[in-house]
């Protein structure tokens, strides 16, 4: 005796469809695996763009700043707005966090500056 066709069919049909979704769970599964890798790429590439290089106390414009990396050997002579205890990390333009050693400063774009620092155009943070 032979099975009906329509079994078959339903069995093939219920096996296609099964098919189908493990296909989209796998595609799905491949697609959320690369966006998580490539928003972590994406992350890791911004930070390291943001912190840049550090800024040169020989620039011209660090010069002109009075920018020192240590606060303490700023030249109280040229720049008698520097007080004792003025650095860069508790500076309003400082945009790392105070207890990082050097974070950015739109004063010197795409450089970063000492926490330790100092320029004359400190502003002392609220």
């Amino acid at each position: 005796m032979m099975a009906p066709q329509h079994f078959f069919n339903r069995v093939e049909t219920s096996q296609m469809k099964q098919n189908r979704i493990n296909t989209g769970r796998r595609s799905f599964l491949k697609a959320g695996s690369l966006a998580v890798v490539s928003a972590a790429i994406a992350g890791s590439v911004g930070k390291a763009a943001a912190q840049g290089a550090k800024a040169d106390e020989k620039d011209a414009q660090a010069q002109s700043l009075g920018y020192k990396h240590d606060a303490t050997k700023v030249d109280k002579a040229k720049f008698a707005k520097y007080q004792a205890g003025q650095t860069c990390a508790n500076c309003t333009l400082y945009q790392g966090k105070p207890t990082d050693a050097w974070g950015g400063c739109p004063i010197f774009p795409g450089k970063q500056v000492a926490g330790k620092g100092w320029c004359s155009a400190y502003v002392k943070k609220a």
